[in-house]
């Protein structure tokens, strides 16, 4: 939607408060390469003067603030100036860092906002963001990013880029304005929601800022970067300096909170049934500026949102993504195992093996929740090491026994080399019988020549009754630059490797896989990038015959709307030793060799527009039979206030043995009425079990982090009417600052 020029802020009071630009400046020479530019810098100021966040910049303190500019495209064109002039001030206080921006836009009427979400979907807005990194590792950083409507993305980045966290949330108080000169964006980040080296004396920090232009589907810097790296890749960030007498405080935090709820259905265990009411607390303590301690008790986490029906017509398991807050936050510091990284084709990912897979924690193989006694973790730096643990305790409920979850996480530099351990151990406690399950490894990454990805681990686990090889092991190597993408890798999955508090798709396998892909940009057809690829996936059993060949190619295409369209070849091999009974079908694959091929086309449109549609299709053999899939989604937003997205996924299959639908159909709905006040409906029906679910739920922020959640959720069967699940729950939470 195009954001209405507003009333207040016009350009006359920009010029009142001596901050007033040119819209755009003259085209500078600029080297090819925008990483081949020195790191920029900037000197803090100190403000004594008490500043009113709202969005205007008038206060006397801005002039004196050093002006900041000269950003530079990663994207559509590395290194050439921005089109739009952005503009950017850095106050900070004994409580506070002030950011002020402003956004010069040639024409106001379109500017385009996500709308007043929070944790918005920043790839498909108009947006400023800043980055810190507070202990100058150029490592990890904090994020802060907003929207012309003024809604706040806030966000954990790890090891440059190589995690991204955005479950974490901080408190920060955020406004924008917008005027006929474009619009302007004022942060207040509290320092107690950082963490930095308390110190009398001048310190530095990392920072850099980012400006999306949604229409031109560019993206700017002020320490500029090509556009396969992001803000939050701190090694290629710039510095600012002069940071004096920053005091942690206590950063002590309670976050108690209460509910209510009432549940039903066939499949809840009957203990869950009827009215009940309960509540705890979350506590957070600094315990020094390099360390941070959470604990909760009774921990619940009835107000997130239900999972997402995915279709899995394979003889593996179906990773779903962790959505508790309590575990998301700080997650990078638990990874261990395949690795997902922006922009690199690397054939796996930690949806097919991670060692710690905190969904095994606090829920039943149901699905249904184990009640959470409590439990805490202890993040930071100690010298050299980036320390993590974790210990939650879950109570005995519906037939499962009560078990005690452990983990340690340690991480160092050594030399240019990344090093970790990790340990985790899963136990039953109480008079249930003993049982036990522990898994071990340690991994290291490296970049070399700035392009060239080492990553690498080794694990093992180890149980009661365990038999077989129990280890696992991966070297990867990967190149990207701005031409070129190139991976490969070597993999081992003993048949006894069982990580109890883990994810593994596949066991007692070797894995070879590799890939080389090229990035030209062309100066034709609108065309942002092109990709075209190869890759090919060799598992073999342990004694070396082959199990799985997938070879691919394919081509993609990147507009300069922003807007993607891809086609792909796939030729398949599969050995079965076993009968495959297809998931939620009768249709059974026996034993023996299959080979079969499919093509496949996408396309999405510019989802920077109010509406936007994106298709899918494939078609070729499955196994001894035929498979046609066809998914479309469409995405409307009509104005910041309300989005609707829909999508149909189908799977027509034809086997011998069985011919069946695979279908999802999904809708979810959000109105977000202020940057307080939010609804969301998610409603789902899958074919395989015939089974409709729907997710309501209301969120009010009372006050900063503190939340008033209504919340109802149904499965129903279609068939007979039956309804499977039902939970209702209304829930209250207030963060108490100390």
């Amino acid at each position: 939607m195009a954001v209405a020029v507003a009333a207040a802020g016009p350009r006359a009071l920009l010029a009142q408060t001596g901050l007033e630009l040119p819209r755009s400046a003259e085209p500078e020479a600029r080297p090819p390469n925008p990483e081949a530019i020195p790191r920029p810098n900037t000197v803090a100021v100190r403000t004594s003067e008490r500043l009113l966040v709202d969005g205007r910049l008038d206060e006397p303190s801005w002039r004196t603030a050093e002006l900041l500019s000269g950003f530079l495209q990663s994207q559509p064109r590395a290194g050439a100036p921005a089109s739009e002039r952005t503009v950017v001030r850095v106050l900070y206080d004994s409580a506070y860092i002030y950011v002020g921006a402003i956004c010069y836009d040639s024409d106001p009427r379109k500017i385009f906002s996500a709308g007043f979400d929070q944790d918005f979907d920043t790839q498909n807005s108009d947006v400023f963001g800043i980055s810190l990194d507070t202990y100058l590792d150029r490592r990890n950083a904090f994020m802060f990013a907003t929207n012309p409507s003024g809604a706040l993305f806030d966000a954990q980045a790890f090891d440059d880029s190589r995690l991204v966290n955005r479950a974490w949330e901080g408190v920060v108080r955020v406004k924008t304005a917008v005027h006929d000169s474009g619009w302007t964006a004022e942060f207040a980040i509290p320092l107690t929601t950082l963490r930095f080296q308390s110190s009398p004396g001048d310190q530095s920090w990392g920072i850099n800022f980012l400006r999306r232009v949604r229409r031109r589907n560019e993206e700017a810097y002020w320490a500029p970067m090509h556009r396969y790296h992001r803000i939050h890749t701190m090694s290629l960030a710039g510095t600012i300096q002069g940071l004096t007498g920053l005091r942690q405080g206590r950063n002590l935090s309670l976050k108690p909170f209460a509910l209510a709820s009432k549940g039903a259905g066939e499949l809840r265990p009957p203990d869950q049934h009827g009215t009940s009411a309960d509540g705890g607390v979350d506590v957070k303590w600094g315990v020094s500026s390099r360390m941070t301690m959470d604990l909760t008790y009774r921990t619940d986490f009835s107000q997130v949102e239900v999972d997402e029906e995915q279709v899995n017509l394979t003889r593996f398991s179906t990773f779903f993504p962790e959505k508790r807050d309590f575990f998301m936050e700080n997650a990078g510091v638990f990874a261990f195992g395949d690795v997902s990284i922006q922009n690199y084709r690397l054939g796996s990912s930690p949806r097919d093996f991670s060692l710690f897979y905190s969904r095994r924690i606090g829920l039943l193989a149901s699905g249904q929740p184990a009640p959470m006694f409590g439990g805490g973790r202890l993040t930071g730096t100690v010298g050299p090491l980036d320390l993590g643990l974790i210990n939650m305790q879950t109570r005995a409920d519906s037939g499962a026994a009560a078990e005690n979850f452990g983990v340690a996480r340690v991480k160092t530099d050594v030399g240019p080399a990344r090093m970790g351990a990790i340990f985790i151990n899963r136990e039953t406690t109480g008079p249930s019988s003993p049982g036990f399950n522990r898994s071990y490894g340690a991994d290291l990454s490296l970049r070399l020549f700035d392009h060239l990805l080492v990553n690498a681990y080794g694990g093992a686990t180890d149980q009661e009754a365990a038999t077989g090889d129990n280890k696992v092991g991966n070297v990867l190597l990967a190149w990207r630059d701005r031409t070129l993408n190139l991976s490969g890798f070597i993999k081992h999955v003993g048949e006894g490797f069982d990580p109890g508090v883990g994810f593994i798709r596949r066991r007692g396998v070797r894995q070879t896989y590799a890939t080389l892909g090229a990035h030209p940009q062309p100066r034709f057809a609108s065309l942002q990038e092109l990709n075209p690829f190869v890759e090919g996936n060799f598992i073999t059993d342990l004694d070396g015959v082959l199990e799985t060949r997938e070879l691919s190619a394919g081509l993609e295409a990147e507009f300069l709307t922003g807007a993607q369209a891809d086609v792909g070849l796939r030729d398949t091999y599969e050995r079965l030793t076993d009968p495959f009974r297809v998931p939620g079908s009768a249709a059974t694959v026996q034993p023996g060799e299959y080979r079969f091929r499919d093509a496949s086309a996408g396309f999405q449109s510019d989802q920077g527009r109010p509406f936007s549609l994106g298709a899918r299709g494939s078609y070729g053999s499955f196994y001894d039979g035929t498979k046609r899939s066809a998914r479309a989604n469409a995405r409307w937003r009509p104005n910041h206030h309300f989005s609707l997205d829909a999508s149909a996924e189908r799977n027509d299959v034809r086997l011998p043995s069985a011919a069946f639908n695979a279908d999802v159909f999904r809708a979810r709905f959000r109105y977000a009425h202020t940057t307080r006040f939010f609804a969301s409906a998610l409603v789902q029906y899958s074919t395989a079990v015939d089974e409709v679910s729907v997710n309501l739920r209301l969120n009010y922020i009372h006050a900063p982090l503190s939340d008033l959640f209504f919340v109802y959720t149904e499965r129903r069967g279609m068939a007979d009417g039956r309804v499977l699940d039902r939970l209702i729950t209304a829930k209250v939470t207030r963060l108490l600052a100390f």
